[in-house]
């Protein structure tokens, strides 16, 4: 080896996020889905996997913090998780933005409405408003779904750098119902057809018995940022109406964040 040529070094071994104090409070707040209003500390310990008086140390520091909060023998997330998630800037505005016209298209469909952005490998749902017959179930605000096989996502996907579609079918596509679409092929075939048309659909590829249309929503940039939905009963849906619909309040929230 010449004298100036550099001594290879091994590089350093990844920290183990679990060894920090924050990679074990995360595991503990994220073990709360939205099915549970309060879970033991024992539960706390087997959805954790950490060492129960870590997870007992730690659950007593969350709950003066607000993070977490008692109730009885056990614990439920805190009101001050809440707080801190309506201070979130950018998807707050959003939402704000999108409700009016929301609030539009349910009077003008009376189905269930969706706004959607992409996270990760993901659709979030910023917003969702429902008439007394709408669905209720499967979909709620914060909650996730794949990309592949809902409405909003398919949407987003079709408008998105084809990196994220390869990502999508790296990471597989898991079958919901007996019509979730799984073949990569068919879903490429899907956003292609969807970017010619503008318009996305799912037809009980979540949930049997219901469908979703949607459409992109633009930025001032014309960049994508999320998109809306209608969520009806197959039978109910009105491709028609609905994508005209759609597209009006679609470019109102565009026009707005302009």
């Amino acid at each position: 080896m010449s004298r100036g040529s550099a001594i290879p070094r091994d590089e350093p071994p990844a920290p183990d996020p679990m060894n920090s104090v924050l990679g074990k409070v995360r595991p503990i707040l994220e073990a709360f889905t939205a099915e549970d209003d309060t879970l033991s500390l024992a539960e706390l310990v087997r959805r954790t996997g950490v060492a129960k008086a870590t997870v007992h140390r730690l659950a007593q520091e969350l709950v003066v913090w607000g993070l977490l909060e008692r109730s009885g023998c056990d614990y439920r997330l805190g009101l001050r998780l809440f707080e801190i998630g309506q201070r979130v800037h950018r998807q707050r505005i959003l939402r704000e933005v999108a409700q009016p016209y929301m609030e539009d298209l349910l009077l003008a469909t009376q189905e269930t409405i969706h706004f959607a952005i992409h996270d990760s490998l993901d659709v979030v749902y910023l917003e969702k408003i429902f008439p007394h017959r709408g669905l209720s179930e499967e979909s709620r605000v914060a909650g996730r779904l794949p990309l592949y096989c809902t409405a909003t996502g398919k949407a987003i996907l079709a408008f998105s750098p084809p990196t994220l579609f390869a990502d999508v079918v790296r990471n597989g596509l898991k079958p919901f119902t007996r019509h979730t679409v799984t073949s990569p092929g068919r879903l490429r075939a899907q956003l292609e057809r969807i970017r010619a048309e503008g318009v996305a659909t799912e037809a009980e590829e979540i949930r049997l018995g219901y469908s979703s249309m949607a459409v992109p929503v633009l930025s001032r940039q014309s960049t994508l940022v999320g998109a809306l939905s209608i969520t009806a009963p197959t039978y109910r849906m009105d491709r028609t109406g609905n994508t005209v619909a759609l597209r009006a309040a679609a470019l109102g929230i565009s026009r707005s964040l302009r």
